[in-house]
C-alpha cells in the first residue's frame, strides 16, 4: 500500500518542476483541503499566479502560497508596517494575525483602500512583512460571538494547526479500492421535521450531513439522530458538511467531539458565527429548564476549532473520493445547498437542506445549477397540494394588515421570531413600509439573540440580497440600524413595554419554546386588544403549535421555575408566506428547474404524510425514481 509520505513526494517533484526557484520553497504540507506550500519569498507566488493555476490543473488540488514562518516579521512590526502602507483614509479597525495560516485579516471601513490599484498595497504588505494580508469590512455593529471566535482562533493556533494537518493527512491519504457503494443512511429527519442527519458512505469514506435535534421531542430516541445505527462509526468520519446553523441542522454536533470526534466541519464563513451562537443558547435555555444537557461549552468551541469556512461555488477535497461544493439555499444566511462529487464523475448528490426557491428582501433564491446530479435529497416541509403560500408581496401586505388594525385598537403587536433569518426579514419589512407610510408608526422593540444575530449578518452583506448589499456596501443605509428600532438591553425595561403605549415586539424564540417572548406573552395574553402573530413554522408538540391550533388556555414555566396557566384572549394569527421554505408550487419548480435532471429524487424533512405523498406524486406525474425513506433506512445509490 502506497503511503501517503509517497503521495507527497510525487506532488513535491511535480510542483518543484514547475514553481520559480526564486520563490525558496521551504516544505509543502497538506492542510486541511489545501495544499500549503511555504515559502521564504512568498511575494514570488503571489506575482506569478499564473504559476500556482498551472500546477493546480496538473495536480488538481487546491493550493494556498504561505509565507515560511521564520521570514515573517514579529507580529508588533509587522502591524507598524501596516499602518505606515495603508492609506489613513482606509481607517483600520483591527489587524488580527493568523499564525497557522500566516494571514493578517486587516480589517477596515474601507477595505477597497487596504487593497490598493491593482493589489498594490496588499503586495507592499507582503513584501514587506511576509504576512499575506486579507481586507475585510468593519462591520457597522461588533458581533460578540464572532469576536469571541477570532480570540479563540488566535490563542488556539497551535491546536489549530494540529487540526488542519490531521485534516490534510486523511483528505489524501491512498485510496484502498475503487470507487463505489455509494450509500446513504437516514439518522434523521426520514418522515418528520427535525434532526436532520444523513450519512453517505463510499467503499472509502463517511460522511454526515448535518447533525440536528428535534425542538419539539421529549423523548432522546425521537429529539436526537440515531447515531447508534451500526452504519454509524464516529471513528470512521471523514467530514460534517453543515447546511445551515438552525438547531434542527446543527444542534447534536457538539455531542460529535464531545465523544471522539477530531475531524472537520464544512459550512458557509456566516454559519460558524451563527451555529455557535444557537448552540450556545441551546445550552442556556436547557440549564434554565433544568435538563441534562448533551454536551457542554467547551464541545461548542470544539466545533469551532475543528469549521473550516468555505466560500460558494468552491470546489473543496473533503475525502479521497469526495468532493463537495457549497451553493446558496436562501433559507437563511449561510444556507447552503450541498453538491458531494464522488470519484471522478461516478456519482453527484445534491442535498437541498431547507431551500427557498424565491427571491426575499433578505436574501437570492436558491442556486439551481449544478455540473452534475443524480441524486437530489429534498426537504418537503410544505409540500402537500394545501401548502400554497401566499407572494411575499401579499405576505406583506397580510402583515402590516394585521399590525395597523392591532395598533389601531390600542394593543400590542408580539411577533415570535427566530433570532437567526425570519428575525431580520421582518425587520426589513418593518422598516420598509414605515419608511413608506404604509405602516402605522408605533416604537419597534426588538429583544432576545436577535440584536447579536443582526450583527452577524451586518458582517456578511456579500450572503444577502443584492438590494440589501447595495445599500450596506455602495449606499452606506443599513435598514438593520432603522431609528424605528429600539433594542431591549436588559429585563428590566420589559414592564414600561407592557404597560406603555401600543408597539411591536420582536423577540426569541419563534415557538414560544424560551426566551424573552414567553415573559411577554404570559403578561399580554388576556387582553383582547394585543395580537400574537406567527410568522414561521410551528413545530409539533411546542407551546406554539398549541396556540396556533387555537388553544385558549396553556400552561407555561415562569421564570421562578413555576408552572402558570395563561388564558389566551389575544387575537392570534398566522401570517403565512414569510417562511424560509419553499411552498409546493416551488418544491415542485425547483426539482424541475434542476440541471441538469437527477435520476433519483429523495423525499425528508417534512411530516410523514407529506414526504410519502410527494414522492408518490413526483413518480406518477414525472416518471422519476421518488422514495421518501423511513428512519434508519440504507439505501445504495449506485
Amino acid at each position: 500500500m502506497p503511503s501517503i509520505e509517497k503521495s507527497k513526494a510525487e506532488l513535491r517533484q511535480i510542483i518543484l518542476e514547475n514553481i520559480p526557484k526564486e520563490a525558496e520553497i521551504t516544505r509543502i504540507e497538506f492542510e486541511g483541503p489545501a495544499l500549503a506550500i511555504y515559502a521564504k519569498r512568498p511575494e514570488v507566488l503571489i506575482e506569478q499566479e499564473h504559476v500556482i493555476t498551472n500546477i493546480v490543473s496538473i495536480i488538481k488540488k487546491r493550493i494556498v502560497p504561505r509565507s515560511d514562518p521564520s521570514v515573517r516579521l514579529p507580529e508588533k512590526e509587522a502591524e507598524k508596517i501596516i499602518y505606515e502602507v495603508v492609506p489613513k483614509e482606509a481607517e483600520i479597525t483591527s489587524i488580527t494575525f493568523d499564525p497557522p495560516l500566516g494571514e493578517v485579516i486587516i480589517e477596515a471601513k474601507k477595505p477597497g483602500l487596504v487593497i490598493g490599484k491593482n493589489g498594490s498595497t496588499l503586495q507592499e504588505i507582503i513584501l514587506r512583512t511576509k504576512w499575506r494580508p486579507r481586507a475585510v469590512r468593519r462591520p457597522p455593529k461588533q458581533s460578540k460571538i464572532m469576536t469571541h471566535l477570532q480570540h479563540l482562533m488566535y490563542t488556539s493556533s497551535k491546536e489549530r494547526e494540529r487540526i488542519l494537518r490531521n485534516v490534510g493527512e486523511r483528505i489524501f491519504r491512498p485510496m484502498l479500492s475503487e470507487v463505489g457503494d455509494v450509500r446513504i443512511t437516514m439518522l434523521g429527519s426520514a418522515r418528520e421535521v427535525g434532526r436532520s442527519a444523513i450519512l453517505v458512505q463510499t467503499r472509502e469514506s463517511q460522511v454526515l450531513l448535518d447533525c440536528g435535534i428535534n425542538p419539539g421531542a421529549t423523548k432522546p430516541l425521537e429529539a436526537f439522530p440515531r447515531l447508534d445505527a451500526p452504519q454509524f462509526d464516529i471513528e470512521s468520519l471523514d467530514a460534517v458538511v453543515i447546511s445551515h446553523a438552525h438547531l434542527d441542522h446543527c444542534g447534536l454536533l457538539p455531542y460529535l467531539f464531545k465523544y471522539g470526534y477530531d475531524g472537520p466541519v464544512y459550512c458557509s464563513a456566516p454559519n460558524v458565527s451563527l451555529m455557535t451562537l444557537l448552540q450556545l443558547d441551546y445550552l442556556d435555555v436547557l440549564s434554565r429548564q433544568g435538563m441534562p444537557l448533551p454536551y457542554d461549552q467547551k464541545d461548542v468551541r470544539e466545533v469551532a476549532l475543528h469549521a473550516i469556512p468555505l466560500r460558494y461555488g468552491v470546489v473543496t477535497d473533503i475525502a479521497p473520493d469526495i468532493r463537495l461544493t457549497l451553493h446558496n439555499a436562501g433559507h437563511i444566511l449561510g444556507s447552503s445547498i450541498v453538491h458531494l462529487h464522488i470519484g471522478e464523475g461516478y456519482h453527484n448528490i445534491v442535498y437541498t437542506g431547507d431551500f427557498k426557491y424565491g427571491r426575499t428582501m433578505l436574501l437570492e433564491a436558491a442556486a439551481t445549477e449544478f455540473p452534475r446530479v443524480e441524486t437530489i435529497i429534498t426537504e418537503n416541509t410544505y409540500s402537500a397540494p394545501t401548502d400554497i403560500m401566499p407572494s411575499r408581496a401579499e405576505a406583506e401586505k397580510n402583515l402590516v394588515s394585521v399590525i395597523n388594525e392591532t395598533i389601531e385598537r390600542g394593543g400590542k403587536v408580539m411577533i415570535p421570531v427566530p433570532a437567526v433569518g425570519r428575525a431580520q426579514e421582518i425587520m426589513l419589512v418593518i422598516d420598509d413600509y414605515m419608511r413608506r407610510g404604509e405602516l402605522k408608526e408605533a416604537p419597534v422593540f426588538i429583544e432576545g439573540m436577535i440584536s447579536e444575530s443582526t450583527a452577524i449578518h451586518m458582517a456578511y452583506p456579500e450572503y444577502l440580497s443584492k438590494e440589501v448589499r447595495t445599500k450596506i456596501i455602495n449606499e452606506g443605509i443599513n435598514p438593520f440600524e432603522s431609528e424605528y428600532f429600539t433594542i431591549v438591553e436588559h429585563p428590566s425595561a420589559r414592564s414600561e413595554i407592557i404597560e406603555g403605549e401600543p408597539c411591536i415586539i420582536l423577540a426569541t424564540s419563534g415557538m414560544l419554546e424560551g426566551g424573552p417572548i414567553i415573559d411577554y406573552f404570559q403578561n399580554l395574553a388576556e387582553d383582547e386588544r394585543n395580537a400574537l402573530v406567527f410568522v414561521s413554522y410551528q413545530i409539533e408538540g411546542t407551546l406554539g403549535r398549541r396556540i396556533q391550533r387555537g388553544a385558549r388556555e396553556v400552561s407555561i414555566v415562569d421564570q421562578d421555575g413555576k408552572i402558570r396557566v395563561i388564558k389566551v384572549g389575544l387575537k392570534v394569527h398566522t401570517v403565512e408566506g414569510f417562511s424560509g421554505h419553499s411552498d409546493r408550487r416551488q418544491i415542485i419548480n425547483y426539482l424541475r428547474k434542476i440541471a441538469p435532471k437527477p435520476e433519483n429524487i429523495i423525499i425528508c424533512h417534512g411530516e410523514r404524510s407529506k414526504c410519502l405523498a410527494l414522492a408518490d406524486f413526483l413518480h406518477r406525474r414525472y416518471k422519476v425514481n421518488a422514495i421518501a425513506p423511513d428512519i434508519l433506512e440504507t439505501i445504495k445509490l449506485r
